[in-house]
């Protein structure tokens, strides 16, 4: 259950996502805010850290460019964000705490 809880969740943001990259595309003028964060990392194992790097990537607007050599942060470049922290919010509340709840 706590896979198809993760599946699904993941379908909801990638549909969202990609509503949210469509606007941003047909808007007259663009008025991106893009940049590169510093995610710190809960997820420890590399199935997990794999897992989480794949499904940021996969969602539209984001992608993740490297794990750091100690393993404790992902860095994601996001095309566009109101704030850093609340990117950061967002992931570990929703992709990662899934993603830890099917591979502990």
């Amino acid at each position: 259950m706590k896979w198809l809880s993760l599946v699904l969740f993941f379908l909801s943001e990638l549909i969202l996502s990609a509503l949210r990259v469509a606007w941003l595309v047909v808007q007259p003028k663009l008025r991106l805010r893009p940049a590169i964060i510093a995610y710190p990392l809960t997820v420890t194992t590399d199935a997990q850290i794999t897992l989480l790097a794949n499904m940021i990537t996969l969602t539209p607007g984001t992608v993740s460019i490297d794990v750091s050599a100690d393993r404790k942060t992902l860095y994601v470049h996001a095309i566009d964000i109101d704030s850093k922290e609340a990117l950061v919010a967002s992931i570990a509340a929703g992709l990662e705490t899934r993603v830890l709840e099917v591979l502990r």
